[in-house]
Formats: structure tokens, C-alpha cells, sequence
């Protein structure tokens, strides 16, 4: 949706809080998430709009969050956090165009989460629909506090395993370029002077005649940030339906999982650290390169 601007002067969160007739911290979080942009560009909340400027929106109300029968891998849980581990095609929240059997949905059939959130009940961090593996949820408003904290400070442990198209000659390597929302897809990420910072290490495991299996490690958490970082030196993930424009195997989407995940027990203080197996549908494709 766009807006012209037929006022000089005036806050963009206020101008967007009269027309969309929403609050201004939903304004400012629809700006953090990249759904409004001014004349093509990421602004401030305080942006002083004028006279003909053009306000593109790109966001989907989430109806209400309806509990769904799920079947659910899950590999650990208690009174504060679960961990699960992901299936294949599976979207982890509501959002434009999955309102329904989203793994949110399932978890609320499950038990109660966090509403620190509304719209995201319980998640703390997300994999994209295709890519399986763990994911740790917040059961309760505490436990999401200290667990998104200490992603924002870098210490919950993540470790995927991807394989990517052509041989990586280096053992091993540190992406380090910005991600932001691409100009030319808005449904995309792309590198940007501009965007967030992001930052990836990879190892190579084993490398065949056109593709190599390599582990990663973020230190960042941005939107597609491996897809985008692995295509960007030249190496995108195999089968990967939007990223890397190469012949797809099958449908079940890029060969990425999220195979380890630490992090700090939000009520005892203990560390946890859960590891998983490749899922099939990954080793099905892999066995096509050994």
C-alpha cells in the first residue's frame, strides 16, 4: 500500500498512527521490520515528511492466533522453554499470506508461551519455512526476556549445516557485509552498504565435484542472512528456491539446518546445548553428490 503525503512537516509515526489507526510503537516496529519505507528508503520514526513524499507499507494484520494439533518434535521442555526441532515447510509464526498451521499455532494447541509478543507468541528467534532444525520457545514472559537478551548480546550458540553450490577452496572463512531489504524485491534481502550489520563463519566438512557441505556459525541473526551471505561470494545453497537462481532438485525448499543451539537457562543459569540429525529430505540431496 502507498500513501502520498499531502502535508509539509509533520513526524512520520504520527502521520502513519492517524492513517493506519494504529499506535506508534507499532509504527516503529513496522519500520525496524523493514515495512515502511519513504520514497523507496528505511527512515526514523521522527522523519519529518513533506509535501509529495510517497510512504510505501508493507504489512499484513495477523488475525487472531488460533491453537492447531500439531505434531511437533520436541527435544527438550520444561516450565520456561521448549526446544523443537523444526520440520521441512513448516512457517514458524503468522504473518502476510500464513495465517494457519504456522508452528505457532501448534505450540499454542501445546501449552502456553510468552505474549511478549502478541504476534509472535513464544518466539525468540525463527528459521525460515525451509529450513529445519532447532528453535528454543519462551513459555512465559520471564524466561523470553532473558533468552532474547542473550541472543542480543551474542551468546546463544547456533550452528547450521548447509550445502552450497561449487567447491569452497578455503578450509574456512568470515562473511562480513550488511543485509538489508533488496530495492529491486521486496520479498528479498540483499547486501547493502546500507543494511544491518551481519556476520558469518563457515567450515568446509566435505567437498564434492560441485558442491561443498559446510558447517556455519552467526554472529548476527538477519532475515535469510546465510542464504544471502553464501550467494553472495558466489556459493549459494543448493536447491534454494529464491537465492542463487540455479536448477532445483526438488521441492523441498534450500538445504539448510539449524543443527546445534545453546544457550543459558533462563531460571537455573545452566547451560543447555542441543544437537540434532539432518533431516531426510536434506540427506536425500546430499546422497546425489556422494
Amino acid at each position: 500500500m502507498e500513501y502520498q503525503v499531502k502535508e509539509n512537516d509533520v513526524r512520520l509515526d504520527n502521520y502513519l498512527t492517524n492513517i493506519l489507526e494504529v499506535s506508534r510503537s507499532q509504527v516503529t516496529k513496522m519500520i525496524k521490520n523493514d515495512e515502511i519505507l519513504v520514497n523507496g528508503k528505511k527512515v526514523k520514526p521522527g522523519f519529518i515528511l513533506k509535501e509529495s513524499d510517497i510512504i510505501s507499507v508493507d504489512h499484513e494484520e495477523v488475525d487472531d492466533l488460533k491453537p492447531e494439533k500439531m505434531d511437533l518434535d520436541i527435544v527438550y521442555e520444561d516450565d520456561d522453554v521448549l526446544v523443537i526441532n523444526k520440520a521441512n515447510g513448516v512457517v514458524v509464526h503468522p504473518g502476510a499470506g500464513n495465517h494457519k498451521s504456522t508452528l505457532v499455532n501448534g505450540l499454542l494447541y501445546h501449552t502456553e508461551l510468552s505474549d511478549k509478543d502478541s504476534e509472535r507468541p513464544g518466539i525468540v528467534h525463527r528459521i525460515d519455512a525451509y529450513t529445519t532444525g532447532l528453535l528454543m520457545v519462551a513459555k512465559n514472559n520471564k524466561a523470553h526476556e532473558v533468552l532474547a537478551s542473550e541472543l542480543a548480546l551474542k551468546k546463544t550458540y547456533r550452528k547450521y549445516v548447509a550445502l552450497v553450490w561449487g567447491v569452497i577452496e578455503s578450509d574456512s572463512g568470515e562473511i562480513d557485509a550488511p543485509i538489508g531489504r533488496s530495492k529491486n524485491d521486496r520479498k528479498k534481502m540483499a547486501v547493502r552498504a546500507d543494511g544491518k550489520n551481519a556476520i558469518t563463519h563457515f567450515k568446509v566438512l566435505k567437498r564434492f565435484d560441485n558442491a561443498t557441505l559446510i558447517e556455519l556459525q552467526l554472529e548476527t541473526g538477519r532475515t535469510h542472512q546465510i542464504r544471502v551471505h553464501m550467494d553472495y561470494i558466489g556459493h549459494p545453497l543448493v536447491n534454494d528456491p529464491v537465492y542463487g537462481n540455479r536448477k532445483l532438485l526438488d521441492n523441498t525448499g534450500q538445504c539448510l539446518h539449524a543443527k546445534e543451539l545453546g544457550f543459558t537457562h533462563p531460571r537455573t543459569g545452566k547451560y543447555m546445548h542441543f544437537d540434532s540429525e539432518l533431516p531426510e529430505c536434506f540427506v536425500n540431496i546430499l546422497k546425489k553428490f556422494e
